[in-house]
């Protein structure tokens, strides 16, 4: 199945609505607490910072021991603000569709360190900015639309295509999965790898 193609038999929507309640009750209730304290801020001050950037990053459990965190930690927090600022407009402008506007969101970072290249940090500032609109992608996401027979290229424009692929996935969901928010629909894909993920690690020995 390619990226514009989402067909998915009723067993395929039963798995994504077990995944999402399976997900509910095995992540702690607090555990997006940093995202809904960036969320808060965000809408507040119409932009980002480095600090909000360094809690995304322990929210999202990812290293910073990396040269280009030295980078944009050398840049001023102003120049990181106006970045995030143009992409925090962008991914809520209402004139645009989801895609469009995640298009025009990520473009905005890309000069940043830490943003030129992967989508797994910078698809949170979009999500940040516009939680109803937007989701976070990681190649766990990617790997639960692979279970589903939806191949996500890594070609340019990424970021747009996952999004437009979970509104087309929402656009064609049965009740109640059509009323899930992108973000709705990224942890429930999340939750499918990871689950997999435990149960081979149960199964395999030596682990």
């Amino acid at each position: 199945m390619t990226d514009s193609s989402f067909s998915l038999a009723p067993e395929q929507w039963e798995r994504l609505a077990s995944a999402r309640q399976a997900y509910a009750d095995a992540v702690s209730p607090h555990y997006d607490e940093t995202l809904r304290d960036v969320i808060q801020r965000a809408s507040a001050s119409g932009s980002i910072g480095k600090a909000d950037i360094g809690a995304l990053l322990l929210w999202k459990r990812l290293r910073a021991d990396t040269p280009w965190a030295a980078d944009l930690m050398a840049l001023p927090d102003t120049d990181v603000r106006r970045a995030m600022a143009a992409a925090i407009t962008s991914v809520r402008d209402p004139s645009l569709s989801r895609s469009a506007a995640a298009q025009a969101g990520r473009a905005a970072l890309a000069h940043l360190p830490g943003f030129r290249t992967g989508d797994a940090l910078a698809s949170a500032i979009p999500t940040a900015a516009a939680p109803d609109r937007m989701a976070i992608y990681d190649r766990r996401a990617r790997s639960g639309l692979h279970t589903l027979g939806i191949t996500l290229s890594h070609a340019p424009g990424r970021y747009s295509r996952y999004i437009e692929t979970l509104d087309q996935l929402l656009a064609v969901a049965p009740a109640p999965i059509r009323t899930w928010t992108p973000r709705d629909m990224d942890t429930t894909l999340y939750w499918m790898t990871a689950q997999q993920h435990s149960t081979n690690l149960i199964n395999t020995p030596g682990t």
